[in-house]
């Protein structure tokens, strides 16, 4: 039996792009009434806008539930045992490191179960996260978070991405391990442009990974250039890599940071030529302005950041992630997109209203992980919501608002706890 949700505030590049009546405000917003039956809209209404009509402006604004592009839940969590007080790439590496030796796959299993949790009430609907592989857990790592993503398929997709050193991929061992992720619906991973960690064979090691996600049809996920230095050492590679030979796959570029520091002409240029060879590219602006261009006693000026706009001008599908949670590579955040939104809007200088400012956490962001829905509701669509406790874009710049989240168009619990907003209070069961 169809039912209508309360009215609504949805951004308009969140609406059925082929509706002429939904015609949004100055923010990009449109008042709305869904309709819903067995979990799906049927239907999209617009209300007239104006104080005492059933488009009133204390409409809570509402955004369909965002993705999470790019995570490292075998990590999260472990800042606490393993601190990086240096706040450097180095000393994240370290501890890293010293957290490798002593990890166990329950402990992975219980860090991503919690995260997995408050990922999903907190309204992200997608994850990708990249494993470390090699040494004694890797293997048991990977099992851990496949069977997490079958236990959670009908609540949230979990996407794995193998990441090992590049060259691994040159060796027998790679091969294998190249098989078994393709094997399991998993994504090959490395890293490349790392500050100081340059290698001879780089470009022998980046063209055997890109021969064996040929070979098993398997899609990449590279961490480039999560740097300030050398900049996009690693992308000027990748694009002569593959204008020499094409890939089959899809290829997703993570990071990108120090592409932001090249001179706008190169920038431009470099952007325009890869733009036809990638899925898309991941910028990650928590853990790169926390990391990149620190030196002791100074506050940095220019910041290596993806250039975001660049590289949506060349036509390149750009996502925001959040990276790291509560790890040595980053101290902060904790698997909430709407935290991460207000976040990376004014660090990157997006602009919600715009339909480039928001893409990035939803369509586009959908778009890079190759999602099944691109996040638009249409009729026929999930009727997946996640509504805020804000009636516009500075109400939720303003303060972190309480959310409901909808799923399959039932509405799931409050945390414990926590009572509901006078705007959200409508929202019942």
């Amino acid at each position: 039996m169809s039912h209508a949700l309360p009215p609504l505030r949805i951004p308009r590049v969140l609406l059925d792009p082929a509706d002429p009546r939904l015609r949004s405000d100055a923010d990009g917003l449109v008042r709305v009434r869904l309709e819903v039956e067995a979990g799906r809209v049927t239907a999209i209404r617009p209300l007239a806008t104006g104080a005492g009509s059933q488009g009133a402006p204390d409409a809570p604004l509402a955004l369909t539930p965002l993705v999470e592009a790019h995570a490292h839940l075998d990590k999260a969590y472990t800042r606490e045992a393993f601190p990086n007080r240096r706040g450097t790439i180095a000393g994240a590496l370290e501890a890293n490191l010293r957290e490798i030796a002593q990890r166990r796959p329950e402990q992975v299993e219980a860090r991503a179960e919690v995260a997995l949790e408050r990922a999903w009430r907190n309204g992200l609907r997608a994850i990708r996260t990249h494993v470390d592989t090699l040494g004694p857990c890797g293997p048991g790592s990977w099992e851990v978070l496949e069977q997490l993503a079958n236990r959670w398929a009908d609540r949230l997709e979990l996407q794995r991405v193998a990441l090992v050193p590049l060259g691994h991929w040159l060796t027998g061992e790679g091969q294998e391990l190249a098989r078994r992720v393709a094997a399991s619906g998993g994504v090959l991973g490395g890293v490349l442009g790392l500050p100081g960690r340059r290698q001879a064979d780089d470009a022998d090691a980046l063209r055997a990974l890109l021969a064996l996600a040929g070979r098993f049809a398997c899609p990449v996920d590279l961490h480039i250039d999560e740097a300030d230095g050398a900049p996009a050492y690693g992308l000027k590679l990748l694009s002569r890599e593959l204008r020499q030979r094409r890939a089959a796959v899809p290829i997703v570029c993570s990071h990108a940071s120090s592409m932001g520091l090249l001179a706008a002409g190169a920038c431009r240029r470099l952007a325009e030529a890869l733009a036809p060879q990638l899925a898309g590219v991941v910028a990650l602006p928590s853990t790169n302005l926390w990391l990149l261009s620190r030196h002791p006693g100074r506050t940095p000026g220019r910041r290596p950041l993806a250039p975001i706009r660049q590289l949506q001008e060349a036509g390149i599908a750009v996502a925001v992630g959040g990276d790291n949670v509560q790890d040595p590579w980053y101290p902060g955040g904790d698997f909430d997109p709407i935290d991460l939104l207000r976040f990376a809007l004014p660090a990157a200088q997006l602009e919600p209203w715009r339909r480039n400012g928001l893409a990035p956490f939803t369509t586009a962001a959908a778009r890079v992980l190759g999602l099944s829905w691109d996040g638009v509701l249409r009729p026929g669509a999930p009727a997946d919501l996640v509504v805020l406790g804000a009636t516009g874009w500075s109400d939720l710049l303003g303060r972190t608002p309480q959310r409901r989240v909808l799923r399959s168009g039932r509405w799931l619990p409050p945390p414990p706890q926590q009572e509901p907003s006078a705007l959200l209070a409508s929202l019942s069961l």
